[in-house]
């Protein structure tokens, strides 16, 4: 499975994004599809994932939606009400098997896409 990211780019504090990510083949819906982000200087740490449900980071709770069209096998990324920390690249993964317990983790997924970039300015 190859996993195509965009609609990343540079906003201001407050504004929005979605991003969006492609899947080359059909993604089953038991398949996990996640959202990971880099900052500068920092590990990539999880953002958000959904199997049968959402899940987020604390840090992007109430502001940030994910949601998958299993029907064109993406996933949406929508991001509200941005901060300067959230300025990372992000990056869609895919995964199979995975359990809850480890959906937060970065080495649970299988496949990755190469990233979009996320700038806010403050």
């Amino acid at each position: 499975v190859q996993l195509q990211a965009s609609g990343g780019g540079v906003v201001q504090a407050g504004d929005s994004l979605r991003l969006s990510c492609a899947a080359s083949t059909r993604v089953a819906s038991s398949t996990t599809m996640g959202w990971f982000r880099q900052a500068p200087g920092k590990e990539r740490e999880f953002v958000a994932a959904f199997k049968w449900n959402p899940y987020y980071a604390n840090s992007v709770k109430g502001r940030f939606t994910i949601s998958r069209d299993n029907a064109k096998n993406t996933v949406y990324l929508q991001m509200n009400s941005l901060e300067p920390e959230d300025t990372a690249v992000y990056y869609c993964a895919a995964g199979t098997g995975i359990i809850m317990s480890q959906i937060r983790e970065d080495t649970a997924y299988n496949y990755w896409g190469r990233g979009t970039l996320v700038t806010v300015s403050s």
